[in-house]
């Protein structure tokens, strides 16, 4: 037998075998998961502005529209919030808000993350390093409008002069 057909059958008989395993060559492999966000992000922040006696039109300021809100509970707003991510534990966080006579009574939640604790377990890429500036520096914007110096700006609008009468958009029947 020659050596490449040798090779091939070693192969054959390798990817075979692999099948018996549980593992095998197809757990080496796995399929892209996407990041499945679900419903609303409820920070410590939101939280903390929650006070008994505010009205349901200024808790959904505060809160944004509830993700559940039930016939048979109309005294009660649920927000909920799930975060799966490949790799990662889930998150999941309940928020429920108790109404009496359209007025915050109390509210029950699980430990909230700030914003910034937040926002941190959602970016994976940057693992280390330091935070790049958000301020350009002096000499950043001067260099900016010089390379913007002798573009054109943004075009004024048209002037109406005063008494200036349209025909109408429609006609009339």
């Amino acid at each position: 037998m020659r050596p490449s057909a040798l090779a091939l059958c070693t192969l054959a008989a390798v990817v075979a075998l692999s099948a018996c395993s549980t593992r095998g060559i197809a757990g080496l492999v796995t399929p892209y998961k996407i990041d499945i966000v679900q419903g609303n992000v409820v920070t410590r922040e939101q939280a903390q502005v929650l006070k008994p006696g505010m009205t349901r039109s200024a808790v959904r300021d505060v809160l944004g529209s509830p993700l559940l809100t039930s016939v048979f509970h109309g005294n009660r707003w649920d927000y909920v919030f799930t975060f799966k991510r490949q790799g990662q534990e889930p998150q999941q966080r309940k928020v429920a808000l108790f109404f009496k006579d359209d007025v915050l009574e109390r509210f029950e939640a699980d430990d909230l993350p700030s914003e910034t604790e937040f926002v941190a377990s959602l970016d994976t890429r940057r693992k280390f390093g330091k935070v790049p500036p958000l301020q350009a520096t002096e000499e950043q914007l001067k260099t900016f409008q010089e390379k913007n110096a002798g573009a054109p700006s943004a075009p004024t609008p048209p002037t109406v002069e005063p008494g200036t009468t349209y025909p109408p958009l429609e006609r009339s029947r």
